[in-house]
């Protein structure tokens, strides 16, 4: 083995030795700091795409979630109305029924027709209520999707109330029509309507929620399956930099040694 001054083999690839360390342990740190284990696209150019992939699929999932939180939110807030249109409707049925007694007066009777026109009045109101300006009933339909690509949707019904409170060419929400013309089977058969429409609204309800509680579970699977992509696993990488930080140092110890076992040539020349 020659002995030369110029070149010192040893000091070059102990360096070269400590630059890799130096690198290895750079992206060590930034993976521990940031807590992503894909730094650069470098580190894993096909798990970044595919990483990527699944983040906007998990992000219009999450949309998806929000619109059917609001379309349940909606038949929640129209079934209330149509409870209460029940309600109402089984109030003017009485009192019908209280009307009709022979032994009331023309003036008791007249004070059931007052009570009936506000009750009439209050249907018309309910038949006009919206949701965030969407209207509640009408004779149309709202599709609502349901999976992130959207080639799936529940279609939400705007219950068709004025069908439902429209009896043998009689409408019960018009003040036009007063007590005397309804039957008590006029408002069996508006409340068997109504009744019907609340069961409708039921079974779509029951169906968001079922594709509410599917859409939780894909998203929360494509989160665990991005994080084992793009997540650094703090346990292993903490173990790498451990053994980066100590390489570090020997790499530094042995370069000082490269450079200082060159000096022995001096003791040839002097």
């Amino acid at each position: 083995m020659s002995f030369v001054i110029n070149t010192n083999t040893a000091a070059t690839e102990a360096a070269s030795s400590l630059s890799r360390t130096n690198s290895m342990l750079q992206k060590s740190l930034s993976r521990l700091s940031t807590g992503v284990r894909i730094v650069s696209p470098s580190d894993d150019a096909g798990g970044l795409a595919v990483s990527m992939k699944m983040n906007a699929t998990i992000i219009r999932t999450g949309a998806v979630l929000s619109n059917v939180g609001n379309a349940l939110s909606f038949l929640q807030t129209q079934d209330g109305s149509l409870k209460t249109v029940s309600s109402v409707l089984d109030r003017m049925s009485e009192l019908k029924t209280l009307q009709s007694d022979p032994t009331k007066s023309s003036g008791d009777k007249s004070n059931y027709q007052t009570e009936f026109t506000a009750l009439q009045a209050q249907l018309t109101n309910l038949k006009a209520e919206k949701f965030n300006g969407v209207d509640l009933f009408g004779s149309t339909s709202l599709s609502v999707g349901v999976t992130e690509d959207g080639s799936s949707t529940v279609s939400v019904s705007q219950a068709n109330l004025a069908t439902s409170l429209t009896v043998s060419s009689l409408d019960m929400a018009s003040s036009a029509n007063t007590i005397g013309a309804f039957s008590v089977a006029n408002f069996t058969t508006a409340i068997e309507s109504v009744a019907t429409l609340r069961a409708a609204n039921g079974a779509q309800s029951s169906q968001l929620n079922f594709a509410s509680e599917t859409l939780t579970i894909n998203k929360s699977n494509l989160e665990s399956a991005n994080s084992r992509i793009i997540d650094t696993d703090v346990a292993d990488e903490s173990t790498k930099f451990a053994r980066f930080n100590i390489l570090q140092q020997s790499g530094v110890a042995m370069l000082a040694q490269a450079n200082a076992s060159s000096q022995a040539a001096l003791r040839l020349i002097s």
